[in-house]
């Protein structure tokens, strides 16, 4: 990221192509662990170009896209209009450590691949929570530690890459009933074709 702000970084990264940098599909693991939840108000935490939110918003939810960078929701509201969802989505600039939604409380709260360290994840993970409604259901995705090892792709910094051992002790004093904290295997796309990843999955109620 060199001496560039995270903001900066992000806004460089989007506005470098007209195209969808992370491609406009919804994450597999949003898909299969979500698709089957009743329709309600959630928010996408650092959803970028808002793939997952579009998704969810073609499924009847009200769907508030938080990120960092203000060239990805310009991007992301483009692609709701796209898909005729623009009356169903919400495009909020704020860092992912500590917003103030527009939706709050939430049936649903998603955070897919935000790659900070420890001490930020944790933070943006509180503020997620406390959107929640008592009830609601938490769901995160990450590129996992032991990718670093077993997979290709995403970071390589251990610092921003957490395991099932480093969120639980992150949550363990959050009121949460936590149904689901494993790797995954997953694929990532090279140059050389799909490549194995390691995917760490979490999905939570709020009590």
């Amino acid at each position: 990221m060199g001496d560039r702000t995270p903001k900066e970084y992000w806004n460089e990264k989007y506005a470098a192509t007209d195209e969808m940098v992370y491609t406009d599909l919804v994450n597999r693991f949003v898909k299969e662990y979500c698709e089957d939840l009743k329709p309600g108000k959630m928010i996408d935490l650092a959803g970028g170009e808002g793939r997952n939110s579009v998704w969810f918003a073609e499924r009847g939810w009200q769907a508030e896209n938080i990120d960092i960078s203000n060239v990805a929701l310009t991007k992301f509201l483009a692609f709701a209009e796209s898909r005729g969802v623009s009356a169903k989505v919400f495009a909020n600039c704020a860092d992912a450590t500590g917003f103030e939604s527009v939706l709050t409380p939430v049936d649903l709260g998603v955070v897919g691949y935000l790659q900070i360290p420890m001490p930020d994840l944790a933070d943006a993970l509180y503020c997620l929570i406390d959107n929640i409604r008592k009830g609601g259901v938490l769901f995160g995705v990450w590129h996992s530690l032991d990718n670093l090892e077993a997979g290709h792709g995403g970071p390589q910094d251990p610092d921003v890459l957490p395991s099932v051992e480093r969120i639980r002790e992150m949550l363990e004093e959050e009121d949460l009933d936590i149904q689901v904290l494993e790797v995954r295997d997953g694929q990532v796309q090279t140059k050389d074709g799909l490549k194995p990843s390691r995917t760490l999955v979490l999905k939570a109620t709020v009590l």
